[in-house]
């Protein structure tokens, strides 16, 4: 059984995972046939999977995901601004997805996590992994466009807003992840 935190959580990740799909369906829809619309499409086809094995999850273990109307995304937008252009819309998305990473195996590590948790994060960080993979090749092929320097410090204006929204999002929902922050070598 879930705690009354760790539904919350797993709702929480259920709900970043629906925004993420809704985010990469429309961003897939603009660009020209080619790899990387067929990589954006992957990638929200796996964001809409992730929510459902969230749901399945949750389900198994005789509970209903709560309905939330915010995800970790739309503070993130708020302090690293609407990317302006495609190579922003990959930064921004490379920074996010190490960030799930980061969270999904910090939670991998919580003492006590109910088996069918353990194993919908598992399933999803193999996929969230690919997606760390194939945006960073992505930016790689735009150096030409950009330049390495300009990607590189774009990387790092997301990275510093992705810590601001880490940040506030702990001093808002801190109660409710503490058993995450319990978790030995738990740095933001």
């Amino acid at each position: 059984m879930l705690s009354e935190n760790e539904r919350w959580l797993v709702s929480y990740y259920r709900a970043s995972e629906i925004t993420g799909a809704m985010f990469f369906g429309r961003i897939a829809k603009m660009q020209r046939p080619g790899p990387v619309q067929a990589d954006l499409t992957q990638h929200f086809a796996d964001e809409a999977q992730h929510a459902r094995w969230f749901t399945e999850c949750m389900e198994s273990l005789g509970i209903t995901p709560l309905k939330l109307s915010f995800a970790y995304q739309d503070d993130y937008l708020k302090t690293a601004g609407v990317p302006s252009n495609f190579m922003e819309v990959l930064s921004i998305t490379q920074v996010f997805e190490k960030r799930i990473l980061h969270t999904y195996a910090k939670h991998l590590r919580v003492a006590g996590t109910p088996t069918p948790v353990k194993r919908t994060l598992q399933r999803i960080m193999r996929d969230e992994k690919w997606h760390v993979e194939w945006v960073r090749q992505a930016l790689q092929d735009l150096e030409p466009e950009y330049g390495k320097a300009h990607i590189d410090a774009t990387l790092e204006r997301h990275a510093a807003a992705d810590r601001e929204t880490y940040r506030r999002f702990l001093d808002e929902h801190g109660q409710r992840v503490e058993f995450l922050l319990q978790v030995k070598g738990s740095a933001a």
